[in-house]
């Protein structure tokens, strides 16, 4: 294990997958099942909990808010349900620490921007992300992009084929910066192959394989920026949005 130094900070990296400050350095006395959806789907997620009887494991506490973690049965199988915080470096860290206390195989979704013209709603499956934002080169050494997991993939996709949806598969461009997707930028990344935008994917699919988890993503259009002279925001996706979840937690139990 060694600390590789770079004149650029984001390019350094230390493959010593201990720190100073664990996922679980709380010792909360909790472990997890195995299978945990863990979506950017806001208040979804706890109307889905209501609905459904969920359990109340544990909160995360952040800064800003306590994010519920809960506990639901389906089909016979027990799995976990969380929102996912907008942003890499938040979603990170909740991740990790799912991870920590016991997740091991997890479906994400949430919206993304279309870079290529897709309707809005669109359901696609990221095979692959280009790592434009900072939290993933702290988890896995410097590279141009980073690959979801094949079961994950293989679970989604399944799920999608026998609700007879269509789907694709995409390099998605996960970015840090929302107000700084250029023109010029948008027409590089798509000429690169990434046909949608998003802030997460590339930095939860390095996490999850730097942790030894299996983890991939469900995707849904929301604005478009296909045609940059005339950004179009659409409705934001919000029709997908409780759909998403079903999916999300189909898939999980498929894995």
């Amino acid at each position: 294990m060694r600390m590789r130094k770079n004149e650029i900070p984001i390019l350094e990296y230390d493959d010593n997958p201990a720190a100073v400050i664990m996922p679980d350095h709380e010792h909360l006395n909790i472990r997890l099942p195995p299978k945990a959806v863990f979506a950017f789907l806001g208040d979804a997620i706890d109307r889905y909990a209501k609905a459904h009887s969920a359990v109340l494991a544990a909160h995360f506490e952040s800064i800003t808010k306590k994010y519920p973690v809960y506990l639901l049965e389906k089909d016979g199988q027990r799995f976990c349900l969380a929102e996912a915080p907008v942003g890499a470096p938040a979603a990170v860290q909740i991740l990790d620490w799912l991870i920590a206390y016991g997740a091991r195989k997890i479906v994400s979704a949430g919206s993304c921007g279309a870079l290529e013209h897709f309707d809005e709603n669109t359901f696609l499956v990221p095979y692959k992300a280009l790592r434009d934002e900072g939290t993933s080169y702290h988890y896995l050494p410097a590279s141009r992009f980073v690959e979801t997991a094949k079961d994950a993939r293989a679970a989604i996709e399944k799920t999608l084929k026998n609700r007879g949806l269509n789907y694709t598969e995409v390099i998605t461009w996960t970015t840090d910066g929302f107000y700084r997707e250029t023109r010029e930028k948008a027409a590089y990344r798509k000429s690169e192959g990434c046909a949608v935008v998003e802030m997460e994917c590339a930095a939860l699919a390095a996490c999850a394989e730097l942790r030894g988890a299996v983890w991939g993503e469900l995707l849904f259009t929301a604005d478009t920026l296909a045609d940059t002279e005339h950004y179009d925001e659409r409705n934001w996706g919000a029709d997908s949005i409780d759909y998403a979840l079903e999916l999300c937690i189909e898939s999980v139990l498929n894995m």
